[in-house]
Parts: C-alpha cells; sequence; structure tokens
C-alpha cells in the first residue's frame, strides 16, 4: 500500500469510514461505493452538519438532569468540577483523536480508525510486553461502546416515558409509566431504521432545536419568579454525593464514541479538530449550557429537584408543551446514539450468521432486536437519576478518561524509553481520577438503586 502525506483524506473516501472502520483496521475506504453494495456509501458531511450531530450527541437527558447533578455537588463546588470535567473530556477527545492519526501515518492507511481500532493499534505497536493484549483491548473498548451507548438509549426511553406520563396526568389520564414507554416503542423503532449518518442530518437538527427551545422555555419558569437567596443552598457537599454528581456530569460529556465516525464522516476532516473547528466549538457551547441548566435548576428548585428539570414545571399548557417538545429532542436523537453501538456489533454479528455482502434486511431486523432489547431494560430500571449516574460512572468514566491517557502513553513509548515526564505525570493525574470516580459513583449509584428497589418492596 502506498503511503500518503499526513493529512487528512477528503471527499468520498473520507465518508465512507464510518461503515468500513468499524471492523477493519487497515480498513481504505473507495473512491466510490462497490457496485455490489450500492447503499454503502456515505456521502461526506459538512462542518455545519457534523456540529449539529456533535450538539445533539451531547445534548440529551443530561442536559436536563444538570439540577440533579448540581445538588449532588454544591453550588459552589458543582460549577468547578463542571469546568474541570469538561476541560479533562474534551482533552481526551483531542488525545483520541491524535493517536488515531499517528497510527494512521505509521500504517499508511488513508483513514483515521475508529475508537476501538485505534486502541487495538496503539497496543500492537505499543510495547512488546503490551502487543498480546492488542485484540483484548480493542473487544473491550468495542463492549464499552455497546454498553454506554444502549444505556444511553435505555435512558431515552425512561426520559420520554416520564415526561409523557405526567403530560397525560394533567389531563386527567393515570398511564403506567411503563405501557407508555411502550407506546414510544414505535416511533423510537421508526427513526432508529434510518442506517445513513448523512439522512440523520435533518432528525438531529429537528432534536436540537427541540432541546433548546424546551430548554430556554425551562429557563424562563425557573426565573420568572426569581431565585431563592444563595444561602438556602449547600455550597458543597460530602463524598457520597460528589460520588453521585461526578457520575451525572461525566455521562453529560457522553459524545466521545461519536468523535471518530462524525471526524471520518466529514468532507473536510482537518475542521474537526482544528483550533475553531466542530470539537472545540460545539464542546464550549455544550459546556455553557450544562453550567446554566445546572446552577439555574438547583438555585430555583434546590434538594426537590428532579432528575430532569422537566419533572419540575408546572401542570400548565405551556409547562406541557416544553415535556412533550423536550421528549421529542431525546426521541430524534435516540437514533444518533443507537448509530454507534449498531456500526461497532452489526458488522461482528453478520459476520457470525455468514451475512455475505450488504444486507438491508438483516440490519433493519437487527436494528429491531436491539431497540426492543434497550426497551426491555429501561422497563427494568425506570429509577432515571439513578440510571443516568451509574451509567456515567461505569462506562463513560472508562471510555472518556481511562483509554485516552492509556493509549497516548503507550503511543508516545520508544524503545527503551518511555513517553516523557509531562506526559506520564499528566496521564496518570487524569488516571487517578478518573478510577476514583469509577470506583466511588459505581459502588454510590448501585447503593442507591438497591436502595430504591428496597423502598418500592416496601410500598
Amino acid at each position: 500500500m502506498a503511503k500518503r502525506p499526513a493529512q487528512e483524506t477528503e471527499g468520498n473516501a473520507t465518508a465512507t469510514a464510518t461503515a468500513t472502520a468499524a471492523r477493519a483496521a487497515t480498513a481504505v475506504a473507495p473512491k466510490q461505493p462497490a457496485e455490489d453494495e450500492p447503499a454503502a456509501y456515505h456521502p461526506p458531511t459538512s462542518y455545519l452538519e457534523t456540529i449539529v450531530h456533535l450538539f445533539k450527541g451531547n445534548i440529551g437527558p443530561g442536559l436536563f438532569a444538570m439540577g440533579d447533578a448540581f445538588k449532588n455537588g454544591g453550588l459552589i463546588l458543582a460549577p468547578l468540577l463542571t469546568v474541570f470535567i469538561a476541560i479533562i473530556c474534551i482533552h481526551c477527545q483531542h488525545v483520541l483523536i491524535a493517536c488515531s492519526k499517528k497510527m494512521r501515518d505509521l500504517r499508511g492507511d488513508d483513514v483515521c480508525a475508529d475508537y476501538a481500532v485505534t486502541v487495538e493499534q496503539c497496543f500492537e505497536h505499543g510495547p512488546i510486553k503490551l502487543r498480546a493484549w492488542s485484540r483484548t483491548m480493542g473487544r473491550l473498548v468495542d463492549v464499552f461502546i455497546c454498553v454506554t451507548q444502549l444505556g444511553f438509549c435505555c435512558i431515552y426511553f425512561v426520559f420520554i416515558s416520564t415526561n409523557v406520563k405526567q403530560i397525560l396526568q394533567a389531563y386527567g389520564i393515570d398511564m403506567n409509566v411503563h405501557l407508555v414507554m411502550l407506546l414510544a416503542f414505535i416511533p423510537v423503532l421508526l427513526s432508529s431504521l434510518i442506517t445513513n449518518l448523512k439522512w440523520l442530518t435533518p432528525v438531529s437538527l429537528i432534536a436540537n432545536v427541540c432541546m433548546i427551545v424546551g430548554l430556554a422555555i425551562t429557563l424562563y419558569y425557573a426565573l420568572k419568579d426569581g431565585l431563592p437567596e444563595i444561602s438556602e443552598r449547600a455550597y458543597w457537599t460530602d463524598g457520597s454525593k460528589l460520588a453521585l454528581f461526578f457520575g451525572t456530569a461525566i455521562f453529560a460529556f457522553e459524545g466521545i464514541a461519536l468523535v471518530m465516525p462524525l471526524k471520518n464522516a466529514m468532507r473536510k476532516p482537518r475542521q474537526f479538530e482544528s483550533p475553531m473547528g466542530v470539537l472545540n466549538v460545539g464542546m464550549f457551547l455544550v459546556s455553557v449550557m450544562f453550567m446554566f441548566a445546572g446552577s439555574v435548576g438547583y438555585m430555583k428548585w434546590g434538594e426537590h429537584v428532579g432528575g430532569s428539570l422537566t419533572l419540575n414545571l408546572g401542570d400548565t399548557i405551556l409547562a406541557q408543551s416544553v415535556k412533550l417538545m423536550v421528549s421529542m429532542g431525546v426521541l430524534l436523537g435516540y437514533p444518533l446514539q443507537f448509530f454507534v453501538a449498531v456500526q461497532v456489533t452489526w458488522p461482528s454479528t453478520k459476520q457470525m450468521l455468514g451475512i455475505q455482502g450488504y444486507s438491508l434486511c438483516g440490519e433493519l431486523l437487527f436494528r429491531t432486536s436491539l431497540v426492543l432489547a434497550t426497551l426491555a431494560i429501561a422497563e427494568l430500571v425506570p429509577a432515571l437519576g439513578l440510571f443516568i449516574s451509574l451509567i456515567g460512572a461505569l462506562c463513560s468514566t472508562t471510555l472518556a478518561l481511562v483509554f485516552p491517557p492509556v493509549i497516548e502513553l503507550i503511543a508516545h513509548s520508544e524503545a527503551n524509553k518511555g513517553p516523557g515526564i509531562w506526559i506520564c505525570a499528566k496521564n496518570l493525574i487524569i488516571l487517578v481520577l478518573a478510577l476514583l470516580g469509577f470506583f466511588t459513583g459505581t459502588y454510590e449509584s448501585l447503593r442507591q438503586i438497591i436502595r430504591h428497589f428496597g423502598e418500592e418492596e416496601v410500598l
């Protein structure tokens, strides 16, 4: 294979990366779609289309859960920790891109590999003692991506059903939340059958509009009668609550699994990680929204703030329209989170079933079965706030804060020479904080979930 200069490949070759890089470390995207697989071709996305996807990938239930996060963090400590977590998460996303580009140039590939393949390649080309772990690490990342993305999808079901249940109650209709989830299944399934990332752009755009307008009206409700005195709110909290804060906050910055698919799908991939690129601009706006939503939500409702800010709104027609609007935004955001999980699991499933070439019917049946699986899990664990903290602490932490520093340490290691003091110190600090949040957040979330179900049994 001919070597290429260290720059991003533009045009159609880049656009097909989301379909090919998921399972082949040495995949080279064709200039045109293969004749026997015309539907496998993915048109490239623009800067604006990509930032719409990035925005939607991070603006979901986590945004409206920030009031609950600030309740667990405190009015002063929570904003500081949110900024700190945002900076580290964005930095780790840049680390992932840099490592993927380094492996691409080292191997002479045409496109950057996805998350799992990048981890596998870093171990494969790292110190000799770690090379035997390359395949295992790649598969482990795939497992975490699938659990994380499908966990998000489960939470989306819970979020939609909880808000729709409140809307129905406002009009005297008392429907069990589990039945509401079943009713939400059909529209969620239909949106999840879209197989092309570019075709998802209008869906993501509508979802973004719904979420932003819904948040604006929610904040209007919170601010219209003024806010209580700051002295009535806790400035900081204890260790157990901070663990729950960490889980919810890290869940909110949920988009690292989307980074490589979005970058590879761009017409000009260099615009993704540049200083004023999609990643920095998009994540800055996302972080500002998180800070504002969390601060105002906790200031207004204090210890009574819900797992979602929409749950604290009244029964007026405008309040119900906000819940409906936000639920619609979350519903239309489901297919984007779902897209990543399918991209990871469908190629191996197709190989296991012996399906040759492109199979649209097979993929649609597979997507339907995965949506049914997320529905079943959501039916079992309807505790929204605790579910968000658990997924954040258990899976989002590993993907966002553990693997990126590990692969950077490996990628910068040379024969008889370490990666350098600065890189070692920086990444060790990130790893210590990540593992601390991982264990304490997971433990506290599981403890609260067990207590929650124990109280339900008593009732």
